[in-house]
């Protein structure tokens, strides 16, 4: 069986304080699970086994033959509850969020947008530890955020790849792997297995300066599933390039998601874009962070660009336009 092995992803200390993120997460692996039942298979979060047995129930009359089952509620990936978050300033208290409340499933794509400022990306930082809130709950994967981001349950892609320009694409993509204590052979077989899905083999040998900001961005976004895990955090992570690429990056993130089946957040300031890629909208008004609106897409999740001219795709565009507006009028 695979082991799933989520990362800590703060980029942004390793470039801003010049010292790796991963250092810290170099924690001992878990042991291999093994499958001792044919019928046990892995939970979700790769806890520990369940069993579903394929034998079907007994029947006491023909009755309950006709008996509907009953479903089960889907597993949360995060659950936010009354989550406010206040910045102390040398000019006085910003308060950031407001009373957030939040449900995304496993496996959902879900798409923060807002004015800037309107806190997406402290929303996206809450879940990953990378920030506390002030007030409120908040669980990933069914756990503290503290704990999800000590054992490695989610991946972060920021707003730019931040490769270090001096290792190759292929020891970019390697170095958390080499710091949490994966084999040689593993990172090797990881390495060509997340390249490959980003349509980047081939270039294990370049530097990050000899590839366009978009393959840099894949690269990125290959490191950050190279540990498997659960929950991929994207904080706008295609704002920077043209509109061509970026629509050619939508359409590989979607096929991305389809392949991978991982919960995906991600913060836009895109309509189209959040439209486009997304099972689930959350509108965002501006300071202090309310959620406005929540849209589910009915969308077919297997889309091509030609989905954007569709009377279903404009309607759920000019939803998510008035969400925006009204998040506005709160300053009025």
């Amino acid at each position: 069986m695979p082991i799933n092995i989520s990362p800590c992803a703060n980029i942004e200390r390793a470039i801003c304080g010049g010292l790796c993120h991963y250092l810290s997460m170099a924690l001992p692996l878990p042991k291999l699970l093994k499958r001792d039942d044919p019928g046990a298979t892995l939970r979700a979060d790769g806890r520990e086994p369940f069993v579903v047995r394929s034998e079907p129930a007994g029947m006491s009359n023909v009755a309950d033959a006709t008996v509907e089952p009953v479903s089960m509620p889907q597993r949360l990936a995060v659950d936010v509850r009354h989550v406010s978050l206040t910045f102390e300033t040398s000019d006085g208290k910003v308060e950031a969020l407001s009373n957030v409340s939040l449900e995304i499933a496993d496996g959902e794509f879900v798409s923060f947008i807002g004015p800037s400022g309107c806190g997406k990306t402290t929303m996206l930082r809450v879940i990953a530890d990378l920030q506390q809130p002030t007030a409120g709950t908040l669980l990933v994967n069914g756990m503290s955020a503290e704990q999800a981001r000590l054992e490695r349950r989610y991946g972060y892609v920021f707003q730019a790849p931040a490769l270090f320009p001096w290792r190759t694409i292929e020891k970019n993509l390697k170095l958390p792997l080499e710091i949490m204590g994966f084999s040689d052979s593993e990172q090797q077989l990881r390495a060509a297995r997340y390249l490959d899905l980003v349509n980047l083999t081939g270039f294990e040998r370049k530097f990050p300066w000899q590839l366009s900001g978009g393959m840099q961005q894949r690269v990125s976004i290959a490191r950050a599933l190279s540990f498997d895990p659960a929950l991929l955090l994207m904080d706008e992570p295609f704002g920077a390039l043209d509109e061509i690429v970026r629509d050619h990056l939508n359409e590989q993130l979607l096929q991305l998601w389809g392949k991978t089946g991982k919960t995906v957040l991600f913060v836009t300031h895109s309509i189209p874009e959040a439209v486009f890629l997304s099972s689930k909208i959350v509108v965002m008004s501006p300071r202090p962070g309310r959620i406005i609106d929540i849209i589910d897409s009915n969308l077919p999740r297997d889309r091509t660009l030609e989905i954007r001219e569709t009377p279903e795709f404009l309607k759920i565009a000019q939803r998510v336009r008035v969400g925006l507006r009204a998040g506005h009028s709160y300053d009025e």
